[in-house]
């Protein structure tokens, strides 16, 4: 049996490729463990466990957190240094992190199959480094295997361990909202989107599978009868990709969870049709991208290939049906100016979105966007530059004037696309200067507006005082 730790900087909420991982591990006959750097020491959790594998989850802009964490926990257990494994969104499209100090492997894509293989070598002690999607440093020499094909039959995994992070997390633990996946992929190559990279790993692979209806039920009747649980979030990229699937969805899932869920849909899929399944199902909140206003900007820039009106007519769709509707929103894109962005957070009110998240564009690397974006001298610095949250502050090489303005609409930007009448107040208010009062004060503006919308909206859970209390707590902790 193989020791393995997960380290997370922080969870807001389900991790869903650690808990996938964890189910395997555990399935395979393996002991599992994680640690959370934001609610203990997570050096001494780990010298106190002694892993034989630790492992790391990242996303662009936090790879130099625990490349530095992974070599304090490596000296902290230096009579018994873990095996360092590396996986996520960054490792799969930059394994070369390899070569940084304390990593001893990569995972490229899936991990399911990989993590295990690697966790099975030292359970035989005959570690054999010809394993597919990993790379490997093995005394100096680096080891690089190819990815194996991507699990086509996601019903054959076993249900995610959501007991792995329910009993570390409390805040996650006692939310009456919990997150799911029926699905992985997505058929689209949105340009700000890592899905063109992804299928150049996976050439001639399909573009998306799907759970059966049955798996996915299962695993939410599995949570519902074991902790506290109102509301239902569906994470898949589309939800409604299969109307076949939503037919045999709409059907079962009321009679045998009938709680209210949250999907993500997209424009041009939708259809009368859709709605009336999602409504049926029980659907009370969806979230839709709008990303950019301006036609140019997101059918040439971002080829997302949907008209202004097919938005336009998603929102009055779902606005007859009773379904609130969110929206996710760039801002300062490349080649956009503070008009494009306006243009944006009209288009939101037309659309009648009820909360729309706005996003400061990061130029992250091996996207399509972000390789255009470094090409043409947009960016200051390089892709190291970028944090590991995208509404602080752009790295776009742009009028600094116009700049400050951007990053202040990103704070307003859901107060202007819900009260259109304000927005000659707001181009005056985003004039202001950054400095430590303006910055604070519109952060308090934001953070207060987005937790009354959601609590009161997006997520109409029952509140009670201690309720508000622990998610006020965690979500102004929250970095991101």
């Amino acid at each position: 049996m193989a020791r393995l730790l997960w380290v997370e900087k922080q969870i807001d909420y389900e991790p869903q490729g650690i808990m996938s991982m964890s189910a395997v591990l555990k399935e395979a006959g393996h002991e599992v463990a994680l640690t959370i750097a934001a609610q203990e020491d997570v050096v001494q959790f780990a010298k106190d466990y002694q892993p034989d594998i630790v492992g790391y989850s990242v996303m662009t802009g936090s790879q130099h957190y625990y490349f530095k964490l992974n070599r304090q926990i490596k000296a902290a257990l230096n009579g018994h240094s873990p095996f360092a494994v590396f996986g996520g969104p960054h490792p799969t499209f930059f394994p070369e992190l390899i070569y940084e100090e304390g990593v001893d492997g990569v995972c490229i894509g899936e991990g399911e199959g990989a993590i295990v293989d690697l966790a099975n070598t030292f359970n035989h002690g005959n570690f054999q480094p010809n394993m597919p999607n990993w790379w490997f440093k093995i005394d100096g020499e680096i080891v690089k295997n190819p990815p194996r094909r991507l699990i086509r039959d996601l019903s054959d995994l076993p249900m995610p361990d959501h007991d792995l992070i329910y009993r570390k997390h409390a805040p996650t633990r006692n939310s009456p909202i919990k997150h799911f996946m029926a699905s992985r992929g997505c058929p689209y190559s949105c340009t700000y989107c890592f899905n063109h990279a992804w299928y150049k790993i996976y050439v001639h692979e399909k573009r998306g599978y799907q759970r059966t209806v049955a798996s996915v039920i299962n695993e939410v009747k599995w949570v519902m009868a074991h902790y506290p649980m109102e509301q239902v979030v569906f994470l898949d990229d589309l939800f409604i990709l299969h109307q076949d699937w939503l037919e045999e969805f709409a059907e079962t899932f009321p009679k045998e969870v009938g709680l209210p869920f949250f999907c993500n849909v997209r424009a041009n899929l939708v259809t009368a049709e859709k709605v009336a399944l999602l409504k049926k199902a029980g659907c009370n909140t969806v979230s839709m991208g709008i990303e950019a206003g301006n036609d140019h900007l997101r059918n040439d820039l971002l080829k997302r290939h949907m008209s202004r009106q097919s938005i336009i007519e998603t929102g009055r769709l779902l606005h007859e049906a009773n379904i609130i509707l969110t929206s996710t929103n760039i801002l300062a894109l490349p080649t956009a100016t503070l008009e494009d962005d306006l243009e944006t957070m009209r288009l939101n009110t037309q659309t009648k979105v009820k909360y729309a998240h706005a996003f400061l564009f990061q130029p992250y690397p091996a996207t399509e966007l972000g390789e255009f974006t470094k090409e043409n001298d947009y960016m200051v610095g390089s892709f190291e530059d970028i944090g590991a949250i995208a509404w602080d502050s752009s790295i776009l090489v742009r009028d600094e004037k116009e700049k400050s303005q951007m990053e202040h609409l990103q704070r307003w930007f859901a107060i202007g696309a819900e009260f259109a009448w304000l927005e000659p107040m707001i181009r005056q208010l985003i004039k202001l200067p950054h400095n430590k009062f303006v910055d604070i004060f519109y952060w308090w503006i934001h953070k207060l507006w987005k937790g009354w919308a959601i609590s009161q909206r997006v997520y109409p859970i029952k509140i009670t005082p201690k309720l508000i209390w622990d998610n006020a707590r965690h979500y102004f902790k929250m970095e991101a």
